[in-house]
Protein backbone atom coordinates (compact mmCIF):
# COMPACT_ATOMS: atom_id res chain seq x y z
CA UNK A 1 0.00 0.00 0.00
CA UNK A 2 1.36 3.46 -0.90
CA UNK A 3 1.87 6.12 1.78
CA UNK A 4 -1.04 8.11 0.35
CA UNK A 5 -3.36 5.08 0.40
CA UNK A 6 -2.32 4.26 3.96
CA UNK A 7 -3.16 7.78 5.16
CA UNK A 8 -6.56 7.65 3.45
CA UNK A 9 -7.27 4.23 4.97
CA UNK A 10 -6.36 5.32 8.49
CA UNK A 11 -8.25 8.62 8.32
CA UNK A 12 -11.34 6.89 6.92
CA UNK A 13 -11.66 5.17 10.29
CA UNK A 14 -12.55 8.58 11.74
CA UNK A 15 -16.01 8.19 10.16
CA UNK A 16 -15.70 10.64 7.24
CA UNK A 17 -18.95 11.94 5.83
CA UNK A 18 -17.45 12.77 2.46
CA UNK A 19 -14.27 12.26 0.47
CA UNK A 20 -12.95 15.15 -1.61
CA UNK A 21 -11.68 14.12 -5.03
CA UNK A 22 -9.31 16.58 -6.68
CA UNK A 23 -6.68 16.62 -9.41
CA UNK A 24 -3.09 16.04 -8.34
CA UNK A 25 -1.39 18.77 -10.32
CA UNK A 26 2.17 18.67 -9.00
CA UNK A 27 3.50 15.34 -7.80
CA UNK A 28 4.79 15.41 -4.23
CA UNK A 29 5.63 11.72 -4.14
CA UNK A 30 7.07 9.28 -6.70
CA UNK A 31 4.09 7.05 -5.96
CA UNK A 32 1.64 9.68 -7.21
CA UNK A 33 1.87 10.60 -10.86
CA UNK A 34 0.82 14.03 -12.21
CA UNK A 35 -2.78 13.96 -13.38
CA UNK A 36 -3.76 11.11 -11.03
CA UNK A 37 -6.54 11.50 -8.50
CA UNK A 38 -6.30 11.60 -4.73
CA UNK A 39 -8.87 11.42 -1.96
CA UNK A 40 -8.99 13.63 1.11
CA UNK A 41 -11.16 12.42 4.01
CA UNK A 42 -13.54 15.04 5.36
CA UNK A 43 -14.35 14.13 8.93
CA UNK A 44 -16.94 15.88 11.07
CA UNK A 45 -14.14 17.46 13.09
CA UNK A 46 -12.54 18.83 9.93
CA UNK A 47 -15.92 20.16 8.80
CA UNK A 48 -16.27 22.03 12.09
CA UNK A 49 -12.93 23.76 11.55
CA UNK A 50 -14.02 24.82 8.07
CA UNK A 51 -17.36 26.03 9.40
CA UNK A 52 -15.63 28.37 11.85
CA UNK A 53 -13.98 30.18 8.95
CA UNK A 54 -17.20 30.19 6.92
CA UNK A 55 -19.19 31.69 9.79
CA UNK A 56 -16.53 34.32 10.42
CA UNK A 57 -16.61 35.23 6.73
CA UNK A 58 -20.42 35.46 6.78
CA UNK A 59 -20.23 37.77 9.78
CA UNK A 60 -17.80 40.08 8.01
CA UNK A 61 -20.02 40.04 4.91
CA UNK A 62 -23.21 40.96 6.78
CA UNK A 63 -21.40 43.71 8.69
CA UNK A 64 -19.96 45.07 5.45
CA UNK A 65 -23.37 45.14 3.80
CA UNK A 66 -24.90 46.98 6.75
CA UNK A 67 -22.12 49.57 6.57
CA UNK A 68 -23.14 50.19 2.95
CA UNK A 69 -26.84 50.33 3.74
CA UNK A 70 -27.38 47.08 1.80
CA UNK A 71 -29.26 43.94 2.79
CA UNK A 72 -28.29 40.29 2.82
CA UNK A 73 -30.85 38.09 1.07
CA UNK A 74 -31.42 35.14 -1.22
CA UNK A 75 -28.68 34.31 -3.73
CA UNK A 76 -28.02 32.23 -6.81
CA UNK A 77 -25.34 29.59 -7.32
CA UNK A 78 -24.93 27.28 -10.32
CA UNK A 79 -22.43 24.68 -9.01
CA UNK A 80 -23.18 21.05 -9.77
CA UNK A 81 -23.87 19.01 -6.63
CA UNK A 82 -23.73 15.61 -8.29
CA UNK A 83 -21.43 13.24 -6.45
CA UNK A 84 -18.60 11.72 -8.46
CA UNK A 85 -19.10 8.26 -7.01
CA UNK A 86 -18.98 6.07 -3.93
CA UNK A 87 -16.22 4.04 -2.35
CA UNK A 88 -16.64 0.28 -1.78
CA UNK A 89 -17.81 1.09 1.76
CA UNK A 90 -20.43 3.52 0.46
CA UNK A 91 -18.77 6.86 1.25
CA UNK A 92 -19.59 9.56 -1.31
CA UNK A 93 -16.77 11.45 -3.00
CA UNK A 94 -16.48 14.48 -5.28
CA UNK A 95 -15.19 18.09 -5.37
CA UNK A 96 -15.00 20.02 -2.12
CA UNK A 97 -17.73 22.45 -3.22
CA UNK A 98 -20.13 19.53 -3.79
CA UNK A 99 -19.58 18.20 -0.29
CA UNK A 100 -20.00 21.62 1.29
CA UNK A 101 -23.28 22.37 -0.48
CA UNK A 102 -24.74 18.90 0.07
CA UNK A 103 -23.94 19.04 3.77
CA UNK A 104 -25.79 22.35 4.03
CA UNK A 105 -28.83 21.21 2.10
CA UNK A 106 -31.23 21.75 5.00
CA UNK A 107 -30.49 25.49 4.92
CA UNK A 108 -30.52 25.79 1.14
CA UNK A 109 -34.13 26.78 0.57
CA UNK A 110 -33.85 29.71 3.00
CA UNK A 111 -30.78 31.18 1.36
CA UNK A 112 -31.13 30.55 -2.37
CA UNK A 113 -33.62 31.68 -5.00
CA UNK A 114 -33.86 28.29 -6.71
CA UNK A 115 -34.42 24.69 -5.52
CA UNK A 116 -31.48 22.53 -4.48
CA UNK A 117 -32.59 20.01 -7.11
CA UNK A 118 -31.69 22.47 -9.90
CA UNK A 119 -28.03 21.89 -9.00
CA UNK A 120 -28.43 18.14 -9.51
CA UNK A 121 -28.92 18.59 -13.26
CA UNK A 122 -25.89 17.07 -15.02
CA UNK A 123 -25.99 19.14 -18.22
CA UNK A 124 -24.20 22.46 -17.66
CA UNK A 125 -26.41 24.52 -20.01
CA UNK A 126 -29.62 23.12 -18.55
CA UNK A 127 -28.44 23.62 -14.96
CA UNK A 128 -27.61 27.29 -15.56
CA UNK A 129 -30.90 27.82 -17.41
CA UNK A 130 -33.05 26.39 -14.60
CA UNK A 131 -31.15 28.26 -11.86
CA UNK A 132 -31.60 31.51 -13.79
CA UNK A 133 -35.27 30.78 -14.45
CA UNK A 134 -36.16 30.35 -10.78
CA UNK A 135 -33.91 33.25 -9.76
CA UNK A 136 -35.49 35.63 -12.29
CA UNK A 137 -38.85 35.09 -10.64
CA UNK A 138 -37.45 36.72 -7.50
CA UNK A 139 -37.01 40.41 -8.30
CA UNK A 140 -35.54 40.94 -4.81
CA UNK A 141 -32.62 38.55 -5.20
CA UNK A 142 -29.54 39.97 -3.48
CA UNK A 143 -26.48 37.92 -4.36
CA UNK A 144 -24.65 35.75 -6.89
CA UNK A 145 -22.04 33.16 -5.93
CA UNK A 146 -19.39 31.30 -7.93
CA UNK A 147 -16.02 29.73 -7.12
CA UNK A 148 -14.18 31.98 -9.58
CA UNK A 149 -14.93 35.31 -11.33
CA UNK A 150 -14.76 33.65 -14.75
CA UNK A 151 -17.71 31.45 -13.75
CA UNK A 152 -19.81 34.48 -12.80
CA UNK A 153 -19.09 35.94 -16.23
CA UNK A 154 -20.15 32.64 -17.76
CA UNK A 155 -23.49 32.87 -15.92
CA UNK A 156 -23.91 36.38 -17.35
CA UNK A 157 -23.32 34.90 -20.79
CA UNK A 158 -26.08 32.35 -20.23
CA UNK A 159 -28.45 35.10 -19.10
CA UNK A 160 -27.81 37.07 -22.29
CA UNK A 161 -27.97 33.98 -24.52
CA UNK A 162 -31.24 32.60 -23.14
CA UNK A 163 -32.98 35.86 -22.14
CA UNK A 164 -35.94 35.58 -24.53
CA UNK A 165 -36.58 31.91 -23.78
CA UNK A 166 -36.32 32.50 -20.03
CA UNK A 167 -38.84 35.33 -20.20
CA UNK A 168 -41.22 33.17 -22.27
CA UNK A 169 -40.99 30.33 -19.72
CA UNK A 170 -41.53 32.80 -16.89
CA UNK A 171 -44.71 34.03 -18.60
CA UNK A 172 -46.10 30.59 -19.47
CA UNK A 173 -45.06 28.61 -16.39
CA UNK A 174 -43.19 26.03 -18.46
CA UNK A 175 -39.59 24.82 -18.48
CA UNK A 176 -38.13 24.67 -22.00
CA UNK A 177 -38.69 21.10 -23.27
CA UNK A 178 -35.41 21.01 -25.22
CA UNK A 179 -33.30 21.21 -22.06
CA UNK A 180 -31.42 18.03 -21.14
CA UNK A 181 -32.87 17.46 -17.68
CA UNK A 182 -33.12 14.07 -16.00
CA UNK A 183 -36.82 13.02 -16.06
CA UNK A 184 -37.23 12.69 -12.28
CA UNK A 185 -35.59 16.09 -11.70
CA UNK A 186 -37.71 17.72 -14.42
CA UNK A 187 -40.88 16.27 -12.88
CA UNK A 188 -39.97 17.67 -9.46
CA UNK A 189 -39.01 21.10 -10.81
CA UNK A 190 -42.20 21.38 -12.86
CA UNK A 191 -44.23 20.71 -9.71
CA UNK A 192 -42.38 23.58 -8.04
CA UNK A 193 -42.64 25.97 -10.98
CA UNK A 194 -45.41 28.55 -11.48
CA UNK A 195 -45.95 31.25 -14.07
CA UNK A 196 -45.15 34.86 -13.14
CA UNK A 197 -46.66 36.92 -15.98
CA UNK A 198 -46.20 40.28 -14.23
CA UNK A 199 -42.50 39.64 -13.62
CA UNK A 200 -42.12 38.34 -17.19
CA UNK A 201 -43.67 41.54 -18.58
CA UNK A 202 -41.30 43.62 -16.45
CA UNK A 203 -38.25 41.73 -17.73
CA UNK A 204 -39.49 41.80 -21.34
CA UNK A 205 -39.79 45.59 -21.18
CA UNK A 206 -36.20 45.83 -19.87
CA UNK A 207 -34.96 43.45 -22.55
CA UNK A 208 -36.68 45.34 -25.37
CA UNK A 209 -35.48 48.71 -24.05
CA UNK A 210 -31.85 47.68 -23.40
CA UNK A 211 -31.44 45.02 -26.07
CA UNK A 212 -30.01 42.61 -23.48
CA UNK A 213 -30.55 41.28 -19.98
CA UNK A 214 -27.79 41.54 -17.36
CA UNK A 215 -27.82 40.75 -13.63
CA UNK A 216 -27.93 44.41 -12.65
CA UNK A 217 -30.90 45.01 -14.98
CA UNK A 218 -32.73 41.88 -13.84
CA UNK A 219 -32.06 42.34 -10.13
CA UNK A 220 -31.62 46.07 -9.42
CA UNK A 221 -31.27 45.39 -5.68
CA UNK A 222 -28.32 43.06 -6.16
CA UNK A 223 -26.17 43.68 -3.08
CA UNK A 224 -23.15 41.38 -3.28
CA UNK A 225 -21.06 39.00 -5.36
CA UNK A 226 -19.22 36.17 -3.65
CA UNK A 227 -16.22 34.82 -5.56
CA UNK A 228 -12.47 34.24 -5.35
CA UNK A 229 -10.17 37.21 -4.87
CA UNK A 230 -6.44 37.52 -5.52
CA UNK A 231 -4.30 35.90 -8.21
CA UNK A 232 -5.75 36.46 -11.67
CA UNK A 233 -9.19 37.58 -10.42
CA UNK A 234 -8.60 41.27 -11.17
CA UNK A 235 -8.35 40.52 -14.90
CA UNK A 236 -11.95 39.26 -14.91
CA UNK A 237 -13.15 41.95 -12.51
CA UNK A 238 -12.41 44.51 -15.22
CA UNK A 239 -15.48 43.20 -17.07
CA UNK A 240 -17.77 43.10 -14.03
CA UNK A 241 -18.90 46.72 -14.33
CA UNK A 242 -20.73 45.99 -17.59
CA UNK A 243 -22.80 43.26 -15.93
CA UNK A 244 -22.95 44.16 -12.24
CA UNK A 245 -22.37 47.91 -12.03
CA UNK A 246 -20.69 48.72 -8.75
CA UNK A 247 -21.99 45.68 -6.83
CA UNK A 248 -19.45 44.97 -4.06
CA UNK A 249 -17.40 41.77 -4.25
CA UNK A 250 -16.62 39.54 -1.27
CA UNK A 251 -14.00 36.79 -1.20
CA UNK A 252 -15.53 34.70 1.60
CA UNK A 253 -12.66 32.40 2.48
CA UNK A 254 -9.38 31.65 0.73
CA UNK A 255 -8.98 27.92 0.70
CA UNK A 256 -8.68 24.69 -1.23
CA UNK A 257 -9.72 21.07 -0.84
CA UNK A 258 -6.79 20.55 1.50
CA UNK A 259 -7.31 23.44 3.90
CA UNK A 260 -8.71 26.90 4.57
CA UNK A 261 -5.99 29.55 4.64
CA UNK A 262 -7.77 32.85 5.18
CA UNK A 263 -11.00 34.74 5.88
CA UNK A 264 -11.82 37.99 4.09
CA UNK A 265 -12.74 40.81 6.51
CA UNK A 266 -14.17 43.27 3.98
CA UNK A 267 -15.59 43.76 0.51
CA UNK A 268 -13.46 44.64 -2.52
CA UNK A 269 -10.16 43.54 -1.01
CA UNK A 270 -7.59 40.88 -1.90
CA UNK A 271 -6.32 40.71 1.68
CA UNK A 272 -7.60 38.01 4.03
CA UNK A 273 -6.91 37.19 7.68
CA UNK A 274 -4.88 34.02 8.25
CA UNK A 275 -7.40 31.40 9.44
CA UNK A 276 -5.54 30.54 12.64
CA UNK A 277 -8.36 28.34 14.02
CA UNK A 278 -8.50 26.15 10.90
CA UNK A 279 -4.92 24.86 10.91
CA UNK A 280 -1.30 25.44 11.87
CA UNK A 281 0.59 27.56 9.33
CA UNK A 282 4.26 28.09 8.51
CA UNK A 283 5.85 30.40 5.95
CA UNK A 284 8.90 29.75 3.78
CA UNK A 285 10.76 32.98 2.83
CA UNK A 286 11.75 33.46 -0.81
CA UNK A 287 15.46 32.93 -0.10
CA UNK A 288 14.66 29.43 1.19
CA UNK A 289 12.55 28.20 -1.73
CA UNK A 290 15.35 26.23 -3.36
CA UNK A 291 16.78 24.87 -0.10
CA UNK A 292 16.22 21.16 0.53
CA UNK A 293 15.39 21.71 4.21
CA UNK A 294 14.11 25.30 4.27
CA UNK A 295 13.80 27.37 7.41
CA UNK A 296 10.24 28.44 8.15
CA UNK A 297 8.69 31.38 9.95
CA UNK A 298 5.65 31.38 12.20
CA UNK A 299 2.77 33.83 11.60
CA UNK A 300 4.04 36.49 14.01
CA UNK A 301 7.50 36.43 12.37
CA UNK A 302 6.51 37.37 8.81
CA UNK A 303 7.17 40.83 7.35
CA UNK A 304 4.79 43.09 5.45
CA UNK A 305 5.68 43.25 1.76
CA UNK A 306 7.48 39.89 1.63
CA UNK A 307 6.26 36.82 -0.25
CA UNK A 308 6.21 33.30 1.15
CA UNK A 309 5.30 29.75 0.33
CA UNK A 310 2.69 28.71 2.85
CA UNK A 311 2.64 25.34 4.65
CA UNK A 312 -0.35 23.96 6.53
CA UNK A 313 -0.93 21.24 9.09
CA UNK A 314 -4.67 20.62 8.97
CA UNK A 315 -7.40 18.64 10.67
CA UNK A 316 -7.83 16.55 7.51
CA UNK A 317 -4.49 14.82 8.07
CA UNK A 318 -2.03 16.99 6.16
CA UNK A 319 1.27 17.66 7.93
CA UNK A 320 3.40 20.63 6.84
CA UNK A 321 1.74 20.41 3.43
CA UNK A 322 3.06 22.67 0.67
CA UNK A 323 0.16 23.36 -1.66
CA UNK A 324 2.39 25.50 -3.87
CA UNK A 325 0.66 28.81 -3.23
CA UNK A 326 2.75 31.96 -2.99
CA UNK A 327 1.21 34.60 -0.74
CA UNK A 328 2.22 38.16 0.06
CA UNK A 329 1.86 39.60 3.55
CA UNK A 330 0.14 42.96 3.10
CA UNK A 331 -0.51 43.92 6.72
CA UNK A 332 -1.87 42.68 10.05
CA UNK A 333 -5.38 42.37 11.48
CA UNK A 334 -4.57 43.00 15.13
CA UNK A 335 -1.69 40.49 15.48
CA UNK A 336 -2.73 38.13 12.69
CA UNK A 337 -1.15 38.42 9.22
CA UNK A 338 -3.21 39.69 6.30
CA UNK A 339 -2.24 37.64 3.26
CA UNK A 340 -2.98 37.88 -0.45
CA UNK A 341 -2.70 34.97 -2.88
CA UNK A 342 -0.36 35.90 -5.72
CA UNK A 343 0.26 32.78 -7.78
CA UNK A 344 0.76 29.04 -7.71
CA UNK A 345 4.44 28.14 -7.53
CA UNK A 346 5.36 25.88 -10.44
CA UNK A 347 3.13 27.91 -12.73
CA UNK A 348 6.08 29.73 -14.29
CA UNK A 349 6.97 30.65 -17.85
CA UNK A 350 10.63 30.92 -18.85
CA UNK A 351 12.25 31.27 -22.23
CA UNK A 352 15.57 31.18 -20.38
CA UNK A 353 15.69 32.15 -16.70
CA UNK A 354 13.19 34.99 -16.28
CA UNK A 355 10.37 33.09 -14.45
CA UNK A 356 7.27 34.99 -15.52
CA UNK A 357 4.34 34.26 -13.19
CA UNK A 358 0.61 34.39 -13.77
CA UNK A 359 0.54 37.47 -11.55
CA UNK A 360 2.99 39.21 -13.92
CA UNK A 361 0.91 38.20 -16.96
CA UNK A 362 -2.35 39.39 -15.43
CA UNK A 363 -0.90 42.77 -14.47
CA UNK A 364 0.25 43.27 -18.05
CA UNK A 365 -3.09 42.32 -19.60
CA UNK A 366 -5.09 44.45 -17.17
CA UNK A 367 -3.07 47.52 -18.07
CA UNK A 368 -3.17 46.71 -21.80
CA UNK A 369 -6.97 46.66 -21.73
CA UNK A 370 -7.09 49.97 -19.88
CA UNK A 371 -4.48 51.76 -21.99
CA UNK A 372 -5.68 50.44 -25.36
CA UNK A 373 -9.38 50.82 -24.43
CA UNK A 374 -10.03 47.19 -25.33
CA UNK A 375 -11.75 44.22 -23.74
CA UNK A 376 -10.32 40.73 -24.01
CA UNK A 377 -12.48 37.63 -23.76
CA UNK A 378 -9.42 35.89 -22.33
CA UNK A 379 -5.71 35.37 -22.92
CA UNK A 380 -2.87 32.91 -22.43
CA UNK A 381 0.85 33.55 -22.85
CA UNK A 382 2.81 30.60 -24.24
CA UNK A 383 6.19 29.99 -25.88
CA UNK A 384 6.97 29.29 -29.54
CA UNK A 385 7.71 25.67 -30.42
CA UNK A 386 10.75 25.66 -32.68
CA UNK A 387 13.22 28.22 -31.31
CA UNK A 388 15.48 28.25 -28.31
CA UNK A 389 15.37 30.64 -26.65
CA UNK A 390 11.69 30.80 -27.52
CA UNK A 391 9.51 33.78 -28.43
CA UNK A 392 6.76 34.79 -26.02
CA UNK A 393 3.37 34.37 -27.73
CA UNK A 394 0.63 36.67 -26.44
CA UNK A 395 -2.51 34.72 -27.41
CA UNK A 396 -5.56 36.98 -27.13
CA UNK A 397 -9.23 36.55 -27.96
CA UNK A 398 -11.03 39.89 -28.23
CA UNK A 399 -14.41 40.25 -26.54
CA UNK A 400 -17.46 40.40 -28.80
CA UNK A 401 -17.67 43.67 -30.75
CA UNK A 402 -14.05 44.65 -30.08
CA UNK A 403 -11.70 45.64 -32.93
CA UNK A 404 -7.93 45.98 -32.72
CA UNK A 405 -6.91 48.74 -35.11
CA UNK A 406 -3.18 48.85 -34.33
CA UNK A 407 -1.79 45.43 -33.38
CA UNK A 408 1.84 46.65 -33.53
CA UNK A 409 1.03 49.30 -30.92
CA UNK A 410 -0.48 46.65 -28.66
CA UNK A 411 2.53 44.35 -29.13
CA UNK A 412 4.91 47.24 -28.41
CA UNK A 413 3.08 48.08 -25.21
CA UNK A 414 2.96 44.40 -24.23
CA UNK A 415 6.75 44.28 -24.53
CA UNK A 416 7.20 47.43 -22.44
CA UNK A 417 4.81 46.30 -19.70
CA UNK A 418 6.37 42.84 -19.50
CA UNK A 419 9.77 44.49 -18.99
CA UNK A 420 8.29 46.74 -16.32
CA UNK A 421 6.46 44.17 -14.18
CA UNK A 422 9.13 41.44 -14.45
CA UNK A 423 12.63 42.86 -14.13
CA UNK A 424 14.19 39.51 -15.07
CA UNK A 425 12.28 39.53 -18.36
CA UNK A 426 13.70 42.95 -19.11
CA UNK A 427 17.23 41.64 -18.49
CA UNK A 428 17.00 38.54 -20.69
CA UNK A 429 15.17 40.37 -23.49
CA UNK A 430 18.18 42.63 -23.98
CA UNK A 431 20.48 39.81 -24.95
CA UNK A 432 18.89 36.36 -24.99
CA UNK A 433 15.15 36.17 -25.60
CA UNK A 434 13.79 37.05 -29.06
CA UNK A 435 10.97 39.60 -29.41
CA UNK A 436 7.40 38.56 -28.52
CA UNK A 437 4.65 37.91 -31.03
CA UNK A 438 0.92 38.59 -30.88
CA UNK A 439 -1.66 36.03 -31.91
CA UNK A 440 -5.30 37.08 -32.29
CA UNK A 441 -7.44 33.98 -31.85
CA UNK A 442 -10.82 33.43 -33.47
CA UNK A 443 -14.00 34.04 -31.41
CA UNK A 444 -14.86 31.08 -29.22
CA UNK A 445 -11.26 29.85 -28.96
CA UNK A 446 -11.04 29.85 -25.18
CA UNK A 447 -14.46 28.21 -24.91
CA UNK A 448 -12.91 25.33 -26.88
CA UNK A 449 -9.94 25.22 -24.49
CA UNK A 450 -12.26 25.07 -21.47
CA UNK A 451 -14.23 22.21 -23.05
CA UNK A 452 -10.94 20.36 -23.54
CA UNK A 453 -10.18 20.76 -19.85
CA UNK A 454 -13.62 19.48 -18.88
CA UNK A 455 -13.20 16.52 -21.22
CA UNK A 456 -10.04 15.58 -19.31
CA UNK A 457 -12.08 15.24 -16.15
CA UNK A 458 -11.77 18.69 -14.59
CA UNK A 459 -14.85 19.59 -12.57
CA UNK A 460 -17.07 22.30 -14.02
CA UNK A 461 -17.28 24.37 -10.82
CA UNK A 462 -13.52 24.07 -10.20
CA UNK A 463 -12.49 25.26 -13.66
CA UNK A 464 -9.60 27.72 -13.46
CA UNK A 465 -8.07 28.88 -16.70
CA UNK A 466 -4.24 29.14 -16.83
CA UNK A 467 -3.00 32.45 -18.21
CA UNK A 468 0.52 31.18 -18.78
CA UNK A 469 1.54 27.74 -20.01
CA UNK A 470 4.84 26.08 -20.84
CA UNK A 471 2.89 23.38 -22.68
CA UNK A 472 3.69 24.28 -26.29
CA UNK A 473 0.58 22.34 -27.43
CA UNK A 474 -1.86 23.90 -24.97
CA UNK A 475 -3.56 26.02 -27.65
CA UNK A 476 -2.89 23.67 -30.57
CA UNK A 477 -5.59 23.50 -33.21
CA UNK A 478 -7.18 26.87 -32.46
CA UNK A 479 -7.87 29.19 -35.38
CA UNK A 480 -5.44 32.14 -35.49
CA UNK A 481 -7.01 35.13 -37.23
CA UNK A 482 -3.80 37.17 -37.23
CA UNK A 483 -0.22 36.68 -36.09
CA UNK A 484 1.79 39.86 -35.58
CA UNK A 485 5.51 40.33 -35.02
CA UNK A 486 7.76 43.33 -34.93
CA UNK A 487 8.98 44.40 -38.43
CA UNK A 488 12.60 43.58 -39.21
CA UNK A 489 15.13 46.35 -39.85
CA UNK A 490 14.80 45.75 -43.61
CA UNK A 491 11.01 46.11 -43.42
CA UNK A 492 11.35 49.34 -41.49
Amino acid sequence: MSATSHIVSELAKANPTFLILIRWCISASPAVRPGAKKYIPVTRRYQRTLRRADIAGLGFAVAGLHQRGLQYGQSMITNSVRIEGRTKSGIEYGPVSVGSIRMGRSLFEHNFAHPFEALEIADTDARHYVCLLFALKNAQMRGMIANFPMLLLRTCGYLEQFAESLIDDLASGSIAPHLKIEPEIRAYLERRWRAAPHRAAQLREIYQREGRLTPKLAWPQLSFLLTAQGGTSDFYFQRFGDYFGGTPIFGGVYGSAEATFGVYPAFNTNACILAIESGFYEFIPADQWEVEQPKTLLPWEVKVGDRYRILVTSYSGFYRYDIGDVVEVVGFYNQTPLITFRYRRGGLLSSTTEKTTEFHATQVMQRLQQEMNLRFEDFCITLSEQEFPAHYLANIELAAGQVLNDPIALLTRFEALMSEVNVRYNVVRKGQVPPPRLRLLAPGSFAIVRQRQLAKGMFDSQLKFPHISEDRQFLAGLAIEQEVEFPTMAQR
